[in-house]
């Protein structure tokens, strides 16, 4: 390994470093915010007080400047990682962003006997995407998961106010009884309007947290209900239908686009499957791509081009699927 690309590996170390402790200072931040708003939801929910929420800030004294909280938020963020939503993901930030570092390495690793050492330059700039890939698929994972799981909760709500309960007693109720990701965002809702936030404001918040444009549908409808009356329950039950007959539609675009998922799997699975059926035939025919420089030039070129061709396939598929 030659001086300099010790010298890069041991910038993206400190780079990693430095995020690190941007990201440990937020992330303290977050947690001393939540700390105190779960004691004022603890203290308050007995009384009911609806201008508890218009008259305290929550994380107040937390003891950091707002530079340091912009350059923390700015540093995590450019890895693609929400500081105020690490439940959203399902690796710890930090083992996440080794994982990808590790994976870059390799990488560069490989794509240098073919380019030469000038890949490490592009190595930081790798590093990043891959990170904020990681954490893009783990929120749009999530999203489906709530979008999946939208209709049960309206359901739910529909039949408990069809028997008299209220919709914040509806809304805790969809909190303890359906599974994660729609239980934590329904318990956070209903913690929000026990301290006193207006329904159609905590719902608009909850819809701008998650991305989700069914949580807008289902904010706007509870607004226009309030303001114009009518039957709550079937105007619910009405969105509910509307919403489930769209991941219906959702579930049906996949299986439709079942084949040629299967089909690219497939496509991209043959390769290493020849390499390996050539190493336990002839391992001293398959290994030259490892130890002869020449070799090496045609393994990173091979791997190249089956990545550009999992890239476009898997964006052929979205694309038919958006």
């Amino acid at each position: 390994m030659t001086a300099f690309t010790v010298l890069v590996i041991s910038g993206l170390v400190v780079g990693l470093m430095a995020m690190s402790t941007a990201t440990v200072v937020i992330l303290r931040v977050q947690a001393d915010r939540e700390q105190l708003r779960t004691r004022i939801i603890n203290t308050v929910r007995p009384h009911q007080r609806r201008q508890v929420a218009g008259t305290f800030s929550v994380g107040s004294g937390v003891g950091l400047t707002t530079s340091d909280q912009r350059l923390g938020i700015a540093a995590a963020r450019l890895f693609g990682f929400d500081p105020g939503a690490p439940d959203h993901y399902v690796l710890s930030w930090w083992a996440a962003l080794i994982a990808t570092l590790i994976v870059t390495i390799i990488l560069a690793k490989l794509l240098s006997g073919l380019v030469g050492s000038a890949v490490w330059i592009a190595s930081p700039v790798a590093w990043v995407v891959l990170s904020r890939g990681f954490f893009n698929w783990c929120e749009t994972r999530r999203r489906n998961k709530l979008f999946n799981q939208f209709p049960d909760a309206l359901a739910m709500i529909v039949r408990g106010v069809r028997v008299g309960i209220p919709v914040a007693d509806s809304i805790r109720a969809v909190g303890r009884e359906l599974s994660a990701p729609t239980s934590s965002e329904f318990t956070r809702l209903s913690q929000e309007i026990a301290i006193g936030m207006v329904l159609e404001d905590a719902l608009k918040v909850m819809a701008e947290r998650n991305g989700l444009q069914e949580y807008r549908f289902f904010a706007t409808a509870l607004s226009l209900q309030n303001q114009t009356g009518g039957g709550l329950s079937e105007t619910l039950e009405t969105l509910a239908d509307v919403i489930r007959k769209r991941v219906a539609v959702r579930e049906k675009g996949h299986a439709l686009a079942a084949e040629a998922k299967m089909s690219s799997m497939v496509l991209a699975a043959l390769p290493p499957l020849a390499a390996v059926g050539l190493w336990i035939m002839n391992s001293s025919y398959i290994i030259l791509l490892f130890v002869d420089p020449l070799g090496q030039k045609i393994l990173a070129g091979a791997f190249m081009a089956l990545s550009m061709g999992i890239a476009t396939m898997k964006f052929l598929i979205s694309k038919s699927l958006a």
